[in-house]
């Protein structure tokens, strides 16, 4: 039962059946990007170059032998303002990578909520270009991004660095941003959904729990959408966009299992998402009769794995990430930014609550090595 102090019909849009797929082709073709794989594919020496940096980031740090007269500056602009704590770990692990490397620097970190306003962001950018760093570290999740981003590549500096994003666009041609770092999300969801698929049964009635409208949604809902379609047994019965609002994702839940009592998956896009359908699942008393996961592996979801709260979950190497901007602004200080590839995606690994504890052990000291 939905309560007046937090009305159903002003927290989420829903979206029933087709019309996610509708924005997923909107946003797809108005983004007009290469997946990771195609971009590999369309540009082989990339892949060699990929290859050679993932080597990089995955050893220890080589020191820093150059005379540095003035720290680098880098400005961070993230949706930190979450759960999840993605944004947080990949900015303790490229200030760790630098400090072990002895590479002087200077960070300024600007934070915000996903659903944070365009002109709001447009204000933080402003605010972090008035530093003027060498390097600015922003994202690229929606159409509302692409008119901040246009206007820094229009600049030509700072050198820009798009995390959360492994897919280059291609409108942009010979102009691209300094560097794309990431985990590539339907890579992710390619792994997440064949481990569902493995513990689901005959007939699977899922509900979809999209984060916000833009990219990570549509590489995560829609392709999870996509990759099922062709399923024998799955079936959408329901979808809404939460904005990344746990108390939305719990009432969704109880919303959606209200109407469809079949329903016995909920597929959930984002940390805060997952956490929020927990308690949904949790008030209605279906905790262990719905399969649940996560999206990304961070402590918060492997603690909540733990409790039994979260079935399984795609586990990114969290501080690869750090670690690759580290690298990345590395390379380009010594000369060598020719050994960079555009584009870099971490690893992954499905973890479930059967996972052996040594395994999940010897991941997350991986995972989490410089964020610990």
């Amino acid at each position: 039962m939905l309560t007046a102090r937090l009305p159903f019909t002003a927290l989420l849009v829903s979206v029933l059946l087709a019309i996610p797929m509708l924005f997923g082709r909107v946003q797809a073709n108005e983004l007009d990007y290469w997946t990771f794989q195609e971009y590999m594919e369309a540009f082989p020496e990339q892949r060699h170059l990929a290859n050679e940096f993932a080597a990089r980031v995955r050893q220890p740090a080589l020191p820093w032998h150059h005379a540095s007269a003035v720290p680098v500056r880098i400005a961070m602009l993230t949706p930190d303002v979450q759960i999840s704590d993605y944004w947080l770990r990949n900015r303790l692990s490229l200030t760790r990578r630098l400090q072990e490397m002895g590479l002087p620097y200077t960070l300024q970190n600007f934070s915000f909520h996903p659903a944070t306003s365009i002109r709001q962001q447009e204000a933080l950018l402003a605010q972090a270009l008035r530093s003027r760093p060498d390097y600015l570290i922003f994202t690229l999740n929606a159409l509302r991004h692409r008119v901040l981003v246009d206007k820094i590549i229009a600049r030509g500096h700072p050198k820009l660095i798009l995390m959360n994003i492994t897919t280059p666009l291609k409108s942009w041609q010979e102009n691209q941003p300094f560097f794309y770092v990431g985990f590539d999300h339907k890579e992710g969801t390619r792994l997440l959904t064949d481990a569902i698929t493995r513990l689901t049964g005959p007939q699977t009635n899922y509900l979809m729990l999209y984060g916000s409208q833009g990219y990570v949604s549509q590489a995560r809902g829609d392709e999870f959408i996509r990759l099922t379609s062709h399923r024998p047994g799955f079936v959408q019965r329901q979808a809404f966009y939460t904005d990344i609002d746990r108390a939305r994702a719990s009432q969704a839940v109880q919303q959606a299992l209200t109407a469809h009592p079949d329903i016995n998956l909920v597929y959930a896009c984002t940390t805060d998402v997952a956490l929020g359908a927990a308690d949904g699942l949790q008030a209605l008393g279906k905790r262990h009769s719905v399969l649940l996961n996560g999206w990304g592996g961070g402590s918060a979801e492997l603690e909540a794995m733990a409790r039994g709260e979260l079935d399984l979950t795609v586990m990114r190497m969290n501080d690869d990430n750090g670690v690759a901007m580290a690298e990345a602004i590395r390379l380009d200080q010594e000369g060598k930014a020719n050994r960079l590839p555009l584009v870099y995606s971490g690893d992954f690994a499905v973890v479930d609550r059967h996972t052996p504890a040594d395994r999940l052990e010897r991941l997350k000291a991986h995972a989490f090595r410089y964020s610990q």
